[in-house]
């Protein structure tokens, strides 16, 4: 059962290929259930705090490498409906190895369900493609994971996270320079386009000076960040196969939305955190989530503070920290607040911040927080500052 859990988001994704084309209302049943699944979860079942160990580390890599072609598979079928073309020789294949028609799908689906398809598979490119990809590349010397993070990456175009965030984030975690630390108060919506446009500008930076200090050629196949484009316009292409222009049009925007998504989670997972610059990273650095529904979807990046604190350590080796700083509800939970209801999810943050600036915060520390609690606009932030 210890192996079993982390093939819950495969079989997640194969049960939505199966079930998501069926017709009218299917989407969007599936969309609500999966969501209600992950947020009720995480609410009634117990944390998971258990740090256990694995003898056959290749059953707990093996549904990260499955999600690719399951994912391709989810996403090409999806543009299809979507883009509601007539049958062509993707949707006879779909048709002839799995029985699913699509034509059918595409023809009798309602605008709630198109909006809910894409919904949920901007979140499937997030769950099953980025974060699997994100616990890959970090492996750094093991070039098949490498190579299989980049491709699940590929879904969202987000190449430059595979470098910005191992040689940038995981350096600058908490501080004013990080693109992925969001300061209190900070709009949520401004935030997500900020943190895409400087990582971007700071992979490109990372990688000349990469290219620079090994005297290779900036412009070549060990660009990293070239490669990475690459592959998500190869997917691109495929995408245009399937659906012709809106086809890909669509792949475009799930693709945005999904890289969107991935910003409100860094946003939630280091909110108003700060960190003096030349000090080392600690688990208090990061909002910390033993929510047992949650860190088996996503491979345990819930265990953040552990994640920060030692970033080479495979998903299964994370520590739980039951002492670091806890976000208040489980991570979709977040997401949906902080992207639906940005006011209540500032006000919720607010306590917690007062709390980490007591019980976490170095006296130096204190003084930025306070800094931002000034500039934050929130009235309990800045009442307890004064």
């Amino acid at each position: 059962m210890k192996y079993l859990k982390y093939y819950i988001a495969t079989i997640t994704l194969i049960l939505a290929f199966f079930l998501i084309f069926l017709g009218e209302y299917y989407p969007t049943i599936f969309f609500i259930g999966f969501s209600l699944f992950i947020i009720i979860g995480d609410m009634v079942v117990k944390e998971d705090v258990k740090e256990e160990s694995f003898s056959h580390t290749i059953l707990l890599n093996l549904p990260m490498y499955l999600n690719f072609g399951i994912l391709m598979l989810v996403v090409l079928c999806s543009i299809f409906v979507l883009s509601g073309n007539e049958q062509n020789n993707f949707s006879k294949l779909i048709f002839n190895y799995f029985n699913i028609n699509l034509v059918h799908a595409s023809q009798t689906i309602n605008i709630i369900d198109s909006i809910s398809i894409i919904a949920l598979i901007s979140l499937f490119i997030g769950i099953m493609g980025t974060v699997p990809g994100h616990e890959l590349i970090h492996r750094k010397n093991n070039k098949f994971d490498l190579l299989m993070g980049n491709w699940l990456l590929a879904f969202s175009w987000d190449c430059a996270f595979a470098v910005e965030h191992v040689y940038g984030h995981h350096k600058n975690v908490g501080l004013a320079i990080d693109p992925a630390t969001a300061k209190r108060g900070e709009n949520i919506y401004i935030f997500i386009f900020r943190a895409i446009i400087n990582e971007h500008k700071d992979a490109w930076r990372i990688e000349l000076n990469q290219c620079i200090k090994k005297d290779i050629g900036f412009i070549g196949i060990h660009n990293r960040l070239l490669m990475g484009y690459m592959k998500s316009i190869i997917i691109t292409f495929i995408a245009f196969l399937v659906g012709d222009i809106s086809g890909m049009l669509i792949f475009l925007l799930l693709s945005f939305i999904a890289k969107s998504l991935l910003e409100v989670i860094n946003y939630t997972e280091h909110y108003g955190l700060v960190r003096v610059k030349g000090e080392p990273v600690s688990f208090r650095h990061s909002w910390n989530s033993n929510s047992m529904i949650s860190s088996i979807y996503l491979y345990n990046v819930t265990r953040h503070s552990s994640h920060h604190e030692k970033a080479n350590l495979k998903y299964w080796e994370l520590k739980s920290y039951k002492s670091a700083p806890m976000m208040p509800q489980g991570y979709l939970t977040m997401l949906y607040m902080a992207l639906f209801f940005p006011y209540l999810f500032h006000q919720m943050m607010a306590k917690k911040l007062i709390e980490w600036d007591k019980n976490y915060a170095t006296e130096k520390e204190r003084e930025l927080s306070y800094a931002q609690n000034k500039n934050s606009g929130i009235a309990l932030l800045q009442s307890y500052s004064n």
